[in-house]
C-alpha cells in the first residue's frame, strides 16, 4: 500500500520537473485566480486566454495555479525541453 502511495508522489514531481502548465481555455473563465496564486506573478490567465502553454522560464512548475482553479481548466504536461539534442 505505502510502495503505491510513495510512487504516485515520484510521478507527480517528475511531471513537475519535466513539464509546464497547460490551459484548456474552453474551460477558463478568466476569473484570475491563477494569475493571483502565482508566487512569481506570472500572467497565467493570460496564457489561457491565448490558448497557449505558461512557457515562462521563471515558471516554478509549483501548481498553485494549477491547485486554485475553480474550473481545473489547467493541468501539467511533459514535455522534452529539458532532453538533450
Amino acid at each position: 500500500m505505502l510502495r503505491g502511495l510513495f510512487q504516485k508522489d515520484s510521478n507527480h514531481r517528475e511531471a513537475r520537473a519535466e513539464g509546464y502548465v497547460v490551459p484548456d481555455s474552453s474551460r477558463c473563465l478568466q476569473c484570475g485566480i491563477c494569475s493571483y496564486n502565482c508566487p512569481i506573478d506570472i500572467d497565467v490567465r493570460r496564457y489561457a486566454w491565448l490558448g497557449k502553454p505558461v512557457q515562462n522560464s521563471q515558471c516554478l512548475t509549483c501548481g498553485e495555479c494549477i491547485i486554485r482553479c475553480p474550473r481545473g481548466a489547467l493541468r501539467f504536461e511533459r514535455t522534452n525541453l529539458f532532453v538533450e539534442a
